[in-house]
């Protein structure tokens, strides 16, 4: 980690709209209560910290393709004017059997072009992707997705947080048991990853290595199979084959920019731990 304190403070942020789908939702960063933190959360609480009078939005809802977050996020954020925007989206089109990369592309430039102006910092990301046959079945997909946001960001003076390239997000152990959403940690090392790249002293490493897995038996690893296709596989297919979502009648969580309650939201979102986690495999 660089931790050179000889630069200059980055200006302050006064105030932070997220945009995208289940990976700024949250999911699965469960809470005691059942609702979800996530990176964007965790974000927002470190900048509150830094800035009296803070204010925060999460327009973000799990299960959104890019022209749902196009006409349902892009034009109310770009209207609060916040100091940052964090715009992440795109991938469930990817991630679908048919994807009209140029139609995905078209509405990620013009969704670009609208908050750009509108705010001080606008950050877009080179998702993560978990180690396995999904990443290697759509990584041609991804990779021309994330190198077209790469021409987004020098067009538009944007940031990008490349969590794609980093090792320790690809692996399973970062990814619940769903195989689609990062863990509780994976969380944490996005928000270290953001704050960094907003010109903020590094906190922890968020690209530290694993400790190395110990792989569970044969048997473990298809009882774990087995779990997966019956509490998240069927019932994603079944999603596809009636058209519904996931998200489908969910709203945002914080649909307002509004302040963070300091009381209530230092218990809920409490100070990273990128402690390494155990030498566990997920299958």
């Amino acid at each position: 980690m660089d931790t050179a304190t000889d630069s200059p403070a980055p200006p302050a942020i006064t105030s932070f709209v997220a945009l995208g789908d289940s990976f700024t939702e949250g999911m699965s960063d469960l809470l005691p209560d059942g609702s979800y933190r996530g990176w964007a959360d965790l974000l927002a609480t470190r900048l509150a910290a830094r800035t009296d009078g803070f204010r925060y939005a999460n327009l973000a809802v799990r299960g959104k393709l890019i022209r749902q977050i196009a006409d349902e996020q892009v034009d109310v954020a770009a209207a609060m004017g916040a100091d940052l925007v964090t715009l992440v989206g795109g991938l469930n089109d990817v991630l679908r059997p048919t994807c009209d990369m140029g139609r995905v592309c078209g509405l990620l430039e013009e969704s670009v072009a609208k908050l750009a102006p509108n705010c001080r910092h606008l950050v877009l990301m080179r998702s993560p992707g978990r180690r396995g046959p999904v990443l290697e079945r759509y990584r041609a997909r991804m990779e021309y997705l994330f190198d077209f946001i790469d021409g987004l960001a020098a067009q538009h003076g944007a940031l990008v947080v490349d969590l794609y390239g980093c090792g320790a997000l690809s692996d399973p152990r970062m990814w619940a048991d769903d195989r689609l959403h990062l863990t509780a940690e994976g969380h944490e090392r996005v928000a270290e990853a953001v704050w960094q790249r907003l010109g903020h002293e590094a906190e922890a490493d968020w690209h530290a290595a694993l400790p190395p897995a110990v792989l569970p038996g044969w048997y473990a690893r298809r009882v774990a199979d087995l779990r997966f296709a019956r509490r998240h596989l069927l019932p994603w297919i079944g999603r596809r084959l009636t058209g519904r979502s996931s998200g489908d009648g969910l709203t945002p969580k914080r649909p307002d920019l509004a302040p963070l309650d300091p009381a209530v939201d230092r218990d809920r979102y409490p100070a990273p731990d990128l402690a390494p986690l155990a030498c566990e495999d997920t299958p």
